[in-house]
This record gives C-alpha cells, structure tokens and sequence, in this order.
C-alpha cells in the first residue's frame, strides 16, 4: 500500500475525467482502494427502497468515489500542485512543490 498525499479536508481539483476541472473538498479518503469522496463531485443516482429511516424511498444523489490519481492538491492561491514531505524540527510535514509552501 502506497502513501497517499491527500488527505480529507483538502481542497482538491480533478485533473482527469468527466469532471475535469472541477473543485471540491474531500470529505474522506478510501485508502483500501485508492480513492477519495469529494463533495459535490461525481455523484450519482442512487435508487433506494423504502425504509425507516427514509419511507417515501426514491432516487437520492450522492457522490461517488474518485481515484486519488485524478486530483491535485489546490495551493492557498488555488493552484495545482503536487505535494513532497519534509522534516521541519522534528515533525514531518507537507509542502506545496509548486509554491513551497507548508500545506
């Protein structure tokens, strides 16, 4: 299993796909499989049966798993970059490779 840079709570642009372009926040990070939810992007028609929690049933959006090599971390100034690590003191941190700055 490989280190994945993103982590959830980033912002994050998709840079490969249907949904190139976009922008969304990451709400969690599937690290079994290499993929990330991220808020408003992707989403998908879910048809549901009803049940306790939802009687009336029918078609509910949500969004859809998307591979972690299709977005790119957004600088504070909402560029794409790629992320390295480094050890400032004795913590390791992320930085920015395009801006160098602490992410």
């Amino acid at each position: 299993m490989t280190k994945l840079k993103i982590k959830s709570g980033d912002t994050v642009k998709v840079i490969a796909g249907d949904h190139k372009g976009s922008e969304g926040v990451v709400q969690k990070v599937l690290t079994d499989n290499n993929k990330a939810i991220v808020e408003g992007i992707n989403m998908v028609k879910k048809h549901t049966k009803p049940s306790a929690q939802n009687p009336q049933g029918g078609i509910v959006e949500k969004e859809a798993p998307i591979q972690i090599s299709n977005l790119s971390l957004l600088t504070s100034k909402g560029e794409a970059t790629r992320v390295g690590y480094r050890v400032e003191g004795d913590k390791k941190v992320r930085f920015s490779k395009k801006s160098n700055e602490v992410i």
